[in-house]
């Protein structure tokens, strides 16, 4: 028997209590006007959770005027009732109050009754979610008001069995956590050796991309035209296929540059695929390896994205990517570089070997752990 169940055993053997999220919670509409004192403005992100504005979005998503803007305090929550589907609710963790858009409801826990850690998870946890899609108000592309919260129960065990759950679901995080912190570091050494090892003196020979590939545009398909269980992916206007054909125009192991759309973005494919008339494709390269020539086009992105024509669909010349200068290698000399960056790619950006797939498989344990140590035997009233 495990410290949870002993606990449990102990203190609440019949069952677990119920109760509604709104009894736990108070609404606060303490005002900016009202405290001079306060002043800094606060944004509740569905990734990053509460951040300073100036951290966010280049400060340009709140108002001069902040006299009806919401206060909040530490250890307090906001959330945009329009957005809390995807996740936008968020506590202010350190100890500045501040301001938050009057678009946003700001409530308090009652700690007497529940950790605020134990409630963060609660609202995390899958049931939790999906109550909230079953409760938003109807007819409505989605709103989640207050009074809302009083529809949806959760457990609340006595308050050492919460911090047992907590401690347990906090080495999920941790380890998590870890490994993202891991993870930017390896990227960051991937940059690294990616510069040093396309980066060469001037006594090495150059020449144009065209003049050492064939760089032509893809054949256009419409949406109607694909079919779901095709097997070979569709390229448009983006990094993500648009999706599947039963043909394909270009051979596994080809480059391409997206050209509207997400213009500049540069991909490879190893295998089989279909390029829509949005990719520029690398063909028949003449001295240079395919993969060689999609590495150094990734140390020229900011030079690319800077060409990028900003329109209504932002467009990128074909003219920008022939008339860059590669560095001609023997193609010794580039399967090197190219085995080099490969390792360093699957590292950092493998979903299925690498430290993101690691990050991946830690999310769905930590995710099935807090739903399942979330949920009770409920006691009979």
């Amino acid at each position: 028997m495990n410290k949870i169940d002993a606990l449990i055993a102990e203190m609440c053997p019949d069952g677990v209590q119920y109760t509604s999220i709104g009894s736990l919670i108070t609404r606060t509409r303490e005002r900016g006007k009202d405290k001079k004192d306060i002043q800094q403005v606060y944004a509740v992100s569905n990734t990053l959770g509460m951040v300073r504005v100036e951290e966010f979005r280049e400060n340009t998503i709140h108002s001069e005027d902040t006299s009806n803007y919401t206060v909040i305090r530490p250890n307090m929550y906001a959330y945009n009732p329009s957005r809390l589907n995807i996740g936008s609710i968020a506590m202010l963790k350190n100890n500045i109050s501040g301001l938050v858009s009057p678009m946003y409801v700001v409530f308090s826990i009652d700690e007497r009754k529940i950790m605020k850690e134990y409630f963060e998870y609660n609202i995390r946890s899958s049931f939790v979610r999906n109550k909230i899609e079953t409760f938003k108000e109807e007819g409505a592309r989605f709103r989640f008001d207050f009074n809302r919260w009083e529809w949806i129960r959760i457990p609340l065990p006595p308050l050492p069995i919460q911090q047992e759950i907590v401690r347990v679901l906090d080495n999920f995080t941790e380890l998590t956590a870890e490994l993202t912190a891991e993870l930017t570091a390896r990227k960051k050494q991937y940059e690294y050796y990616r510069s040093r090892l396309l980066t060469f003196e001037d006594d090495v020979p150059r020449v144009k991309l065209v003049d050492v590939a064939d760089i032509s545009r893809g054949v256009r398909v419409v949406k109607k035209q694909l079919i779901p269980d095709g097997t070979y992916p569709v390229y448009q206007n983006s990094l993500a296929p648009m999706g599947y054909y039963n043909k394909y125009n270009c051979d596994a192991n080809t480059t391409y540059v997206i050209s509207a759309g997400a213009a500049g973005e540069i991909g490879f494919c190893d295998k089989n695929f279909w390029a829509a008339d949005d990719c520029l494709v690398f063909s028949n390269p003449n001295g240079v390896i395919n993969k060689y020539i999609y590495y150094f086009l990734t140390t020229k992105q900011n030079f690319i994205r800077s060409n990028v024509r900003k329109a209504s669909i932002p467009r990128l010349s074909r003219t920008v990517i022939e008339n860059l200068q590669i560095p001609l290698l023997s193609l010794e000399e580039q399967e090197r570089i190219v085995t080099i960056l490969d390792r360093f790619d699957t590292l950092t950006n493998d979903l299925t070997s690498g430290i993101p797939a690691e990050i991946e498989a830690r999310r769905k344990q930590y995710e099935y752990y807090r739903d399942k140590l979330l949920a009770f035997k409920e006691a009979r009233a």
